[in-house]
């Protein structure tokens, strides 16, 4: 039995219907969620649903596919893993989830690491601006030093994470994440930003 016939063989259109909070009335009839319908025109039968209104119609998967806007093979996937259908045929499911899980995370921290590293930028290019000395004879500042040592090298990484193909963000972004470069930066600027907070309180204090 595969995973259309095992989900198929324990659930019923009206029970999944149900299941997703579908208000199913008497004889079987719903709103239909497809159109906008003030009267009940969306008939579940057992096997199959059909709607009197716009013609929406197919199987329990097909029900769940169209509810959800999922694939035929993910609206099984997902009654599968709601209803726990069998443990052998949970298993390609659950490692599914775990992959998709795993890229969600991994792309929520990519996003992060690109917040920062902008952020960090736009720290060093101020910098370079407010701290840039104003003749030769003036001792330079260790925050303008520091910013036109690592200006470049962020800016860089900053383009990578934002306009880069998918691949070469993949790479530096695995890079960084070894390395720990992006840990380092974090806790430099979050002291940085805490200098700063700082320093304007004893401002406003003075």
């Amino acid at each position: 039995m595969n995973l259309f016939e095992g989900v198929k063989s324990v659930v019923s259109v009206p029970q999944a219907a149900k299941m997703y909070g579908l208000e199913v009335m008497r004889m079987g009839m719903v709103c239909c969620p497809f159109h906008e319908d003030k009267h009940p025109s969306l008939k579940l039968n057992e096997d199959y649903f059909y709607c009197f209104g716009c013609g929406a119609a197919g199987d329990v998967i097909a029900l769940i596919a169209k509810l959800f806007g999922l694939s035929n093979y993910q609206s099984a996937q997902k009654l599968a893993y709601d209803l726990a259908v069998d443990s052998d045929m949970l298993q390609p499911v659950m490692e599914s989830k775990a992959v998709w899980q795993r890229q969600k995370e991994l792309s929520q921290m990519e996003q992060r690491y690109q917040r920062l590293l902008c952020d960090y930028l736009h720290l060093l290019e101020r910098w370079q601006r407010e701290y840039a000395p104003i003749n030769l004879t003036v001792e330079l500042d260790d925050r303008f030093v520091a910013a036109c040592q690592m200006v470049n090298y962020v800016r860089y990484l900053a383009d990578i994470l934002t306009f880069a193909e998918k691949e070469q963000r993949s790479k530096i972004f695995a890079e960084l994440r070894q390395n720990n470069t992006i840990g380092r930066l974090a806790e430099r600027l979050e002291k940085i930003q805490k200098e700063a907070l700082a320093n304007e309180k004893i401002k406003e204090i003075a």
